[in-house]
């Protein structure tokens, strides 16, 4: 544990330096001509591809971002609260915060400036039950009476790191823990706002036999010749690791293990046992074949009425027994649909190899919920969702038809797919807080239409070192869309993008 702070201690300071570095730049005069830029600036290969750098691309640190800078110098809390286990019901201090939705591993900065939102995190850090631990949900206005609703699926948050102001307010670091169930809710004495919150039992991702599908044929296909021949179906699916009894069971839990064993015996004792023999003369004939074959791992059917069998788990496993087609058990194996949307992911926003998320479809899908570019609603509806293999499903049919992104408001489109763009090792999507306190998920974008500028560029607070901000506005409908980062240093690229708030983007993204 102290080697891993140490590292995570010397990143730090190697990513302060950069910032310094970045800031002590001496202000070049750069000649822009007039008209079109290079097209070095323009040309597909030479930008993120939905969001990776290029070779020879762009020159930004995403690592910057996600450090959060801009909130000043904040201690580090030391303390990493254990999981609790699922149906555990607690006491928190609760954040409602409007158009943001926390997803378990997700960062949230906070800038706490109102008293009863400070008397909260003053409970949080002296509390023993969790300590340095919130409740985070989702505040939203109806759309039918305009009134003020609070969703009742929210997520822990513990307070990783936080300063306390001459003003009396607090900077906070804090990282999504679990999905809770909003039982209650209640303002303390000092004017903390408070929950009683159970957490969410997370189910285990299904898993499919391998050996129990694929090569091998359905039941109803079996030839009574089949010990003459492999039992090979669909010779697409080479898997060879799928054949091999130990790398299976290497990949189960003991639990899961014996889920399998037990399912294995069971299904086929009643096939193999189903016809019971009428006399001892039959009894015998079982004796002595089980007594001949000793104890043989493969199952030799000759006769109906004179079985030939083994009860041996690993004699079973040579026998088909997949009833549905291999794409059926794929629409349902969670490490199949993390295998699936992991793809998409890479081809849509260029992340590295996600080979260790996908050994975790829960955290996987934790993942991608917390990046993914659509609207709050929609990412309220992705922490609601309960099954592991449901929720890599829904964000599979969101990748499928995430075409455009348009304005809640007016559905005037800003932007498309490929222009997504990725300035924050966080992803295309992270949450940044304002100077006011108020937190915003923004999706980070190359190019956008349909936006006007209001204002001249500041370089005050800004969430992306060496970028000043210029608020936007949507053309048509005049609400505001989020802001344009213009680069402030000369060797900065991309020398411009676009933060596009999530609350403000339409559900409809075709």
């Amino acid at each position: 544990m102290e080697d891993r702070q140490q590292r995570i201690l010397e990143r730090e300071l190697y990513q302060i330096e950069q910032i310094r570095q970045l800031d002590s730049e001496e202000l070049e005069v750069e000649e822009v001509e007039h008209g079109h830029q290079s097209s070095e600036d323009d040309q597909f290969d030479d930008r993120i591809y939905g969001g990776a750098s290029a070779s020879g691309g762009y020159t930004f640190n995403t690592s910057l971002a996600s450090m959060h800078s801009y909130l000043g110098e904040v201690e580090d809390t030391h303390n990493r609260l254990a999981f609790l286990d699922g149906g555990v019901i607690l006491h928190v201090p609760l954040f409602y915060l409007e158009g943001v939705v926390l997803f378990p591993e997700a960062t949230l900065p906070l800038r706490v400036i109102q008293p009863n939102f400070i008397a909260a995190v003053d409970r949080a850090l002296r509390q023993v039950e969790a300590p340095y631990t919130i409740g985070v949900i989702r505040v939203y206005r109806d759309n039918d009476d305009g009134r003020i609703r609070f969703s009742t699926t929210g997520t822990t948050a513990e307070i990783r790191q936080y300063r306390r102001l001459e003003d009396g307010s607090i900077n906070v670091v804090a990282r999504g823990q679990q999905r809770f169930r909003l039982r209650r809710r209640w303002i303390e004495l000092e004017g903390a706002p408070c929950g009683e919150i159970q957490i969410i039992e997370e189910d285990l991702p299904l898993r499919t036999p391998r050996e129990a599908v694929g090569k091998l044929t359905p039941l109803k296909n079996l030839s009574h010749s089949h010990s003459k021949q492999p039992l090979r179906g669909n010779q697409d699916h080479d898997d060879s690791d799928a054949m091999s009894d130990d790398s299976f069971e290497s990949e189960l839990s003991l639990t899961e293990r014996k889920l399998h064993s037990s399912a294995l015996v069971s299904s086929y004792s009643s096939r193999l046992f189903g016809e019971s023999t009428s006399s001892d003369e039959n009894d015998e004939k079982s004796k002595n074949s089980l007594h001949t074959s000793n104890n043989e791992e493969v199952f030799r059917g000759v006769k109906r009425e004179n079985y030939n069998y083994s009860v041996r788990v690993r004699g079973l496993r040579k026998c088909p027994r997949a009833y549905w087609p291999y794409w059926v058990y794929k629409m349902h194996d969670s490490y199949c649909l993390a295998q699936k949307l992991s793809d998409m992911w890479k081809k849509i926003v260029g992340t590295p190899n996600m080979d260790a998320l996908m050994r975790k479809p829960g955290l996987l899908s934790f993942h991608i919920a917390s990046k993914i570019p659509v609207s709050e609603s929609t990412r309220q509806e992705l922490l609601e969702i309960d099954g592991i293999s449901y929720r890599l499903r829904r964000e599979i049919e969101l990748l499928e038809s995430f075409d455009r992104v348009k304005c809640k408001s007016c559905q005037t489109v800003i932007a498309s797919r490929s222009d997504m763009l990725v300035m924050s090792s966080d992803g295309p999507l992270g949450a940044y807080v304002n100077p006011s306190g108020y937190v915003h998920e923004i999706m980070t974008l190359l190019k956008a239409n349909g936006l006007a500028l209001i204002g001249v560029p500041s370089e005050e607070y800004s969430w992306f070192p060496g970028y000043a901000w210029t608020i936007a506005y949507c053309a048509t409908c005049e609400y505001q869309m989020g802001w344009l980062f213009t680069a402030t240093k000369k060797k900065l690229k991309p020398r411009s993008f676009w933060g596009i708030r999530s609350s403000q983007v339409a559900d409809d993204m075709h």
